[in-house]
């Protein structure tokens, strides 16, 4: 199973070696990721399952059961802009593998099972995340066909380049009684399981953010001939909210049971020219935290600061929300179900929340659905050093195999 693996996680990767110093960019409905997915095709036929693209690009390979009700398991395999070969790769991977370990035990499917490859995870591209899940589960708004990427290429451009429908891709909706369950794996992305010396993580919830736009207005003017006294320099003024943003989350996150993390991700000022006072600056602001109340918080916290600052340093500020997604909480039931299978298994788990967000939060608003992760190499991800090793993966196939068995079993 290990040098399967190895020769599959390759092959999706459209590589001969997994030591790539340029990393791997594979951005949603583009050429590569349909090499990718075409690969994902040839693995799965091999298995012996059936596969079809819906109309949102997303592939579906079935292990047809005595019933068309479905387990569903699998991830993506776009990438962000040279990136690593593992994060969503893992989960297609570990998908097909479980399968592949089922068969050759000879197990019989009373449901049955699918391995899902969802088209374009990764907000890379667009800035739109998960179209592939987001269309499964029904959720996909398709205002957004006229968001370009830095190309000039629009959503819907893309999609339809790859053969697909744009007036079509609502008919990738499943029925909520066809899924009985889905479970994605994933690498962690961070050095949690690492740090507790556990084997996998089981995801409890996924931290959706809070998305603020801070703009604050003050007075061009000449860098040599402008009084310090007599400044309304923007950038001045938006200065100590990113110390702020930082310390404050820290010390929310220390005081609360459940972690927050904020971050001032995006900056940006004009004119931007060297002997200009800058007159306008831009901040982007990032919070997560499963606990909405907490992330609300910081938000309000955030907002109360640049009230603050608009007084001290004699500027205007106005705040945007860009985004305002409640956190998923996990299905309790099946993420136990996968909890105890790693155990009986022989790992150790580590019971935690995902900062990151990924198909299964999508999939979550419809159907019982749980997420596991693997270890990640020092927690190193979106980098061409990211890794897994071959040993974290086939435990990742063992843990999804106990738990499909189980789901798809009479």
């Amino acid at each position: 199973m290990k040098a399967w693996l190895d020769t599959t996680l390759k092959a999706l990767n459209l590589v001969d070696t997994m030591e790539q110093p340029n990393g791997f960019t594979r951005l949603g409905y583009s050429k590569e990721e349909l090499a990718s997915m075409d690969v994902f095709r040839e693995v799965a036929e091999e298995l012996g399952l059936s596969v079809r693209k819906d109309h949102a690009g997303n592939l579906m390979a079935r292990w047809e059961g005595e019933t068309n009700q479905v387990v569903l398991t699998g991830s993506h395999l776009d990438t962000v802009e040279n990136g690593g070969g593992y994060d969503g790769v893992a989960g297609v991977l570990c998908s097909l593998g479980a399968v592949k370990a089922l068969k050759e035990s000879g197990f019989k499917p009373h449901h049955s099972i699918e391995v899902v490859c969802f088209a374009s995870e990764e907000s890379a591209r667009f800035g739109v995340s998960t179209i592939g899940s987001k269309s499964v589960a029904g959720i996909f708004d398709k205002s957004v066909e006229n968001v370009r990427d830095r190309h000039g290429t629009s959503i819907r451009e893309a999609v339809e380049s790859t053969g697909l429908e744009w007036s079509s891709i609502g008919q990738a909706e499943r029925p909520q009684d066809e899924i009985l369950s889905f479970i994605e794996l994933h690498i962690e992305q961070g050095t949690q399981i690492e740090d507790h010396g556990a084997g996998f993580g089981i995801v409890r919830g996924v931290a959706c953010p809070i998305r603020l736009k801070v703009k604050v207005e003050g007075m061009a003017g000449h860098t040599g001939t402008t009084p310090m006294g007599k400044r309304t320099d923007a950038l001045v003024a938006l200065a100590p909210l990113i110390t702020f943003v930082s310390k404050e989350a820290e010390r929310l996150s220390n005081e609360s049971t459940k972690p927050l993390v904020a971050t001032v991700s995006t900056l940006d000022m004009k004119p931007n020219v060297m002997n200009v006072i800058p007159g306008y600056a831009e901040a982007g602001i990032d919070i997560r935290s499963v606990d909405d109340v907490l992330k609300k918080s910081m938000a309000n916290k955030i907002i109360e600061q640049c009230r603050n600052l608009e007084n001290e340093f004699n500027v205007t500020i106005k705040l945007e929300t860009l985004v305002d997604n409640s956190s998923i909480l996990l299905d309790e039931e099946l993420t136990a179900k996968v909890k105890a299978a790693g155990e009986r298994l022989g790992y150790k788990t580590y019971e935690m929340d995902s900062g990151a967000g990924h198909d299964v939060m999508n999939m979550a608003a419809k159907w019982p659905s749980a997420l596991v992760f693997i270890p990640c190499e020092k927690g190193i991800s979106h980098h061409p050093m990211e890794h897994s090793t071959l040993d974290d993966l086939y435990a990742g196939v063992k843990i999804l195999a106990e738990v499909i068995q189980q789901e798809a079993g009479e």
